[in-house]
């Protein structure tokens, strides 16, 4: 398995919101999205892309 290319949610900013983002990186396969808090980079969910879309409405449909 090779290491995931994260990228930051364009939200962050520059500073990137004094290191508080998410950021999200492909898996090795087409099924696989993994997603991270930047100041816990340890910490990953691995979602398939279906999931994924599932979580982000729902947390617009909540804020």
């Amino acid at each position: 398995m090779s290491e995931p290319r994260w990228q930051k949610s364009t939200f962050s900013g520059p500073s990137g919101n004094n290191g508080e983002c998410i950021e999200l990186a492909a898996g090795d396969d087409t099924t696989t999205v993994h997603l991270r808090e930047s100041d816990t980079p340890t910490v990953t969910l691995s979602l398939s892309p279906h999931t994924l879309r599932a979580l982000i409405r729902y947390s617009r449909a909540t804020a």
